[in-house]
């Protein structure tokens, strides 16, 4: 019996019981925002306000939030839906492809100017992506593709941090003996990336098509810059809209009246906030090998 006490009161050393506290502190931090954006839908506007945050209302007043944000001018809401999935879809492609091409090139090659590349692509990292909204609407604008889905997903394509961790990737866990012995026998440089290096980098691959996709899913100031159209709008940006433009919501507005409050706002954040979830669960295990991967040499 006191051997089983000393166990346990091992087990819960002050040390630990901090540490439980902290991890149980930053857990209800992050949890209880995202069970009230689930519950919001199910009340009405005035329980949202005045009742108790984490209760449940009814799926009768999901259904009648998802109708009015249907009808929110004439059904916008489908085509900023498949707008963001396009956007997001053809950067993340775009962006994928170019960052294992570039990362491996500069990591197996000895191109000339290979480090002054590396440094470029250090520094384009460090750049905050809003200083660039401006000089990207300048050149869009300049060769005539403002609102186009083109305006939206060729800026997002270039991708500095996948092209990194794709260097460092194929710089340490690509063994270059392998390299050698497809080129004894006959494969060509894209021979060896294709039949070769692709197949190694599947977990690069899945970690950089998450990263790539939540970013672009959720990009907003690019988008409202050089969208200028509703239709064109993806998600997040009509989430804006719909925020700015519903006196109920914004009450400096002084526009008829539309059935769009706070239930219908958070059930569009679900809407946002879905495709990540669903994202994150396909990928999870290519995250995991993707982070550790390059972690060791050898």
């Amino acid at each position: 019996m006191s051997m089983n006490a000393a166990v346990g009161a091992g087990r819960w050393t002050p040390l630990r019981v901090v540490k439980g506290l902290v991890l149980l502190g930053f857990a209800v931090y992050c949890l209880v925002p995202l069970a009230w954006l689930l519950l919001a839908p199910t009340k009405t506007d005035a329980q949202l306000v005045g009742g108790n945050p984490l209760a449940f209302g009814s799926f009768d007043q999901v259904l009648l939030a998802w109708r009015h944000l249907v009808d929110y001018n004439d059904g916008v809401l489908f085509d900023w839906i498949w707008n963001s999935v396009v956007y997001a879809g053809g950067s993340l492609l775009l962006s994928v492809g170019s960052s294992v091409m570039a990362g491996y090139a500069l990591a197996v090659s000895r191109i000339p100017g290979r480090r002054a590349l590396l440094v470029l692509t250090l520094v384009a990292m460090m750049v905050p992506p809003t200083a660039l909204v401006l000089p990207l609407f300048l050149e869009i604008n300049a060769v005539g593709l403002t609102n186009t889905a083109l305006s939206v997903v060729l800026p997002a394509s270039f991708y500095p941090f996948g092209v990194y961790l794709a260097f460092i990737y194929f710089s340490t866990s690509l063994p270059r003996e392998l390299l050698e012995a497809g080129r004894l026998d006959g494969l060509s440089e894209f021979g060896l990336f294709r039949h070769l290096a692709l197949p190694l980098a599947k977990p690069l691959m899945g970690l950089l098509a998450f990263f790539s996709f939540v970013a672009n899913w959720n990009n907003y100031f690019l988008p409202y810059v050089m969208l200028s159209e509703e239709s064109m709008y993806n998600l997040p940006v009509g989430l804006g809209a719909v925020i700015s433009g519903t006196p109920a919501l914004n009450p400096a507005n002084g526009g008829s009246f539309l059935p769009i409050t706070r239930p219908e706002v958070a059930l569009a954040g679900l809407l946002v906030v879905a495709p990540i979830v669903v994202v994150f669960v396909v990928c999870q295990r290519y995250l995991v090998r993707g982070i550790l991967a390059g972690s060791a040499k050898g």
